[in-house]
């Protein structure tokens, strides 16, 4: 059961991989990440182009352009790339769905996903983006299949 969407999934495999990527400086392109991430091309583009356009990721245009992360970037936790792309319903919506859900109004799975979520959103508030790459380096996380 995945819990991001599928555009969430690679935004934020993109974001690790860019971040690991470019940590030295310089700049990387499409290809390379959707490679490297094992995502289409063309679905990736329009993604980092949202991501690029939220301040989440730089872009630069040119014969050495590319993508990279800035120093405010790499603070970044992975919640602020979740509610880029997915908005906050991950860490506020229902598990069923409902709109309605609430502590007056609670759906059947209310009380044990509050938890849960609350778990979820604690988890990717403290992780930050830079802080994945020196695991990248050393092999000790993937971001492919």
């Amino acid at each position: 059961m995945a819990v991001f969407s599928k555009t969430c999934e690679y935004a934020i495999r993109a974001v690790l991989f860019i971040s690991h990527k470019t940590a030295a400086g310089g700049k990387i392109g499409i290809k390379e990440i959707a490679n490297g991430i094992d995502s289409p091309e063309h679905f990736l583009a329009k993604i980092l182009q949202d991501l690029s356009r939220k301040g989440i990721i730089q872009s630069a245009k040119g014969p050495n352009g590319g993508f990279y992360l800035d120093e405010h970037a790499l603070k970044l936790s992975l919640s602020a790339i979740v509610e880029a792309v997915d908005g906050d319903a991950l860490f506020t919506g229902c598990a069923l769905g409902l709109k309605q859900c609430s502590e007056v109004n609670p759906c059947p799975l209310h009380n044990q996903f509050k938890t849960i979520r609350s778990e979820i959103h604690n988890l990717l508030n403290t992780k930050k983006i830079g802080e994945f790459n020196d695991e990248l380096a050393l092999g000790l996380r993937c971001l492919k299949k």
